[in-house]
């Protein structure tokens, strides 16, 4: 019993690195105008090389059906279209698999495409991947997609703020400026003041000094005629 659980062991450790899961990418939801051309997506992850033998298959169910429809298959290098479905003749190829892409275009499009579209992907030994899904829906006119309203919100915000921040280092600069005229005029009012000051000093001054003069040459007179009664 021991034998065989071990021998059972060292077949799945060695089973194992060989065959590991691949992970397989599509849209969410694609929008498009009735008569145009749409690109559905399908890409894969694997921890292996790209394999030769790598595989690609397509299927859609219609909205309101429970049945899925086979369009499409990549195998052996070629690509395979269904000849009978709703895509025979407006489904095409677009990818690269040596590039893991599996993407399909389907052109000239209906009202009655919409529905959901499946991609899977094997990329030998990795053959373990879970199938990824889009769906597409067709529209007369295409409406304003969450994503477009939310940048636009984003976008607003966001010159709000820049304009609120130019309106701050505005104010701070008119204020910086007022209080700089302000100093500016004061010290120019004080200067004025002492220039005042000294030129109405200037007269009085002038005033004093030709008086004590004139007292001077009185007693000079007052002197020389009391010397000349002396005599």
């Amino acid at each position: 019993m021991l034998a065989f659980l071990a021998l059972a062991s060292i077949a799945l450790v060695g089973i194992a690195p060989q065959c590991q899961a691949i992970v397989i990418y599509t849209g969410w939801e694609r929008h498009a105008l009735v008569g145009s051309d749409v690109r559905l997506s399908c890409s894969f992850f694997s921890w292996r090389w790209t394999s030769e033998d790598v595989t690609f298959s397509w299927s859609y169910r219609p909205d309101g059906s429970r049945d899925s429809i086979s369009i499409f298959h990549f195998t052996g290098g070629a690509p395979y279209v269904d000849n009978k479905g709703p895509f025979r003749d407006r489904l095409e190829f677009v990818g690269n698999p040596g590039r893991r892409d599996g993407s399909i275009l389907i052109k000239n499009l209906d009202f009655s495409d919409n529905g959901t579209f499946t991609c899977d992907a094997k990329n030998p030994p990795d053959i373990v991947g879970r199938p990824s899904s889009v769906r597409l829906l067709v529209f007369e006119n295409l409406p304003v997609q969450a994503g477009v309203i939310t940048g636009a919100i984003i976008g607003a915000v966001l010159g709000l703020l820049v304009l609120i921040v130019v309106i701050y280092y505005l104010m701070r600069f008119l204020v910086a400026r007022r209080v700089f005229n302000l100093s500016v005029s004061k010290h120019g009012k004080k200067g004025k003041g002492k220039e005042g000051s000294q030129q109405r000093q200037g007269p009085v001054l002038y005033a004093t000094l030709d008086q004590s003069k004139l007292k001077a040459s009185a007693s000079e007179k007052k002197k020389q005629e009391s010397r000349k009664d002396k005599k």
